[in-house]
């Protein structure tokens, strides 16, 4: 899948500012600084089109992607950030879980996690929010060429049997080698 178009189409805080143009869309969903900008950059073959930053919790509204005019990537506020507010942390829930609620283009959730670590309870509690309303789930455990070789497969089971995945759910992520990048545009290919 060729990128010839990307655009950051729209930055929502609440459904009416949500495109409504009905086209497919494709939900990330993370702790902060598990690499969802990075993400988005390798996904769309650009070096710093979504900002990365070293300080977590940067991202505080819906960031609908326009890619080739024929889906959209939503990025949205990463999760268990001890520096955002209760308070704030809470607005991010309900923005999120109204997202969820109101959009039938919702294709599938590309739910990230740091490879290099068993996913927590902050994660635990996501993948079951995600399960609850019956949506398409793709783990992407990222961060993969940060654990050696040799350690892999206790992660991919650790990362598994934390989460109770199947095993089609589960795709390990790298931005350094792209590995998973093929993976993930099949996935997005097969739902638009």
């Amino acid at each position: 899948m060729q990128m010839n178009y990307v655009d950051l189409a729209c930055m929502a805080v609440r459904t009416s500012q949500y495109p409504d143009d009905n086209l497919p869309e494709f939900l990330l969903v993370g702790r902060s600084n598990v690499g969802k900008s990075s993400f988005i950059n390798t996904i769309i073959d650009r070096k710093n089109y979504a900002h990365t930053s070293s300080k977590p919790g940067k991202t505080q509204t819906l960031n609908f992607y326009m890619i080739n005019k024929k889906f959209y990537l939503v990025d949205v506020p990463g999760y268990g950030y001890a520096a955002v507010s209760q308070d704030r942390q809470k607005k991010f829930g309900v923005m999120i879980e109204d997202y969820i609620k109101s959009r039938d283009n919702l294709k599938c959730v590309f739910m990230l996690v740091d490879y290099r670590h068993k996913p927590t309870e902050d994660d635990v509690l996501m993948y079951e929010f995600l399960k609850f309303y019956n949506l398409k789930i793709q783990v992407i455990a990222t961060k993969f060429d940060k654990v050696k070789k040799s350690a892999r497969e206790k992660q991919n089971k650790l990362i598994k049997d934390t989460l109770k995945l199947e095993s089609e759910d589960f795709i390990t992520f790298s931005t350094v080698s792209k590995k998973g990048k093929d993976e993930v545009l099949e996935v997005i290919k097969g739902l638009i």
